[in-house]
């Protein structure tokens, strides 16, 4: 294939706040066992991003030093969170390093509770944003729920996510295009205990299986 034939370049953001004050929604788990799960989400979340055809590099935002040391062993790159209290700013500041080290690739935002992300479905959207991304356009996937956001991409001079509370609205409002309709393990983030039982009925990473074990699911 000649250079100029090459697929887009992709960088995947994950953004991880502490898994020590992560998933708070997490109700009725011990605070040991929701840190654990919560460093795992984020773990097979990389991990499944890494491995997708299309990605030159995952970089990773958080402040958590043990988190930090486990993804750079996945091979994964690690910057501090820039904006502690403000995920957008944080992300912008991410993306501005990314056009740094990776010039020209394309920097997508994910978020790092995907425990059951599946490659083959990540890169499928991938090949949807670059379409929209190389149209100037912004692009982003829906979470389960319908209101949430778990992807955002954008060109690295455009970009402006939103993340929080109802965020779909407000990016298909700045005239974001949704992508992503039908991949599942792509929309499907665990806040909850539901969510929890939901992904691990479906299948999740190993880091999430080994955290889960002995937990009881709808299915028993």
């Amino acid at each position: 294939m000649s250079a100029d034939a090459r697929p887009t370049r992709c960088v995947v953001v994950v953004p991880v706040k502490p898994p020590t004050y992560g998933k708070s929604r997490l109700t009725g788990i011990a605070d040991e066992h929701r840190r654990d799960l919560a460093e795992a989400f984020a773990l097979d979340t990389v991990q499944a991003a890494a491995a997708t055809p299309g990605v030159d590099a995952v970089l990773v935002v958080t402040d958590d030093h043990r988190l930090a040391a486990s993804v750079r062993t996945l091979g994964c790159a690690v910057i501090p969170d820039g904006v502690s209290d403000d995920l957008n700013a944080t992300l912008v500041q991410a993306i501005a390093e990314v056009a740094r080290r990776w010039p020209g690739a394309v920097p997508v935002v994910l978020c790092a509770d995907l425990p059951g992300l599946r490659p083959v479905e990540l890169a499928g959207v991938l090949g949807e944003v670059h379409e929209q991304v190389e149209a100037g356009r912004a692009a982003f996937v829906r979470d389960h729920t319908g209101t949430g956001t778990t992807l955002y991409a954008a060109p690295a001079d455009g970009f402006d996510p939103s993340f929080g509370v109802a965020s779909a609205a407000r990016h298909q409002g700045t005239g974001a295009v949704e992508v992503g309709a039908t991949a599942t393990s792509v929309r499907t983030d665990v806040d909850d205990p539901d969510d929890l039982d939901a992904a691990l009925l479906a299948g999740v990473g190993p880091h999430t299986t080994r955290a889960s074990v002995g937990r009881a699911t709808p299915s028993g």
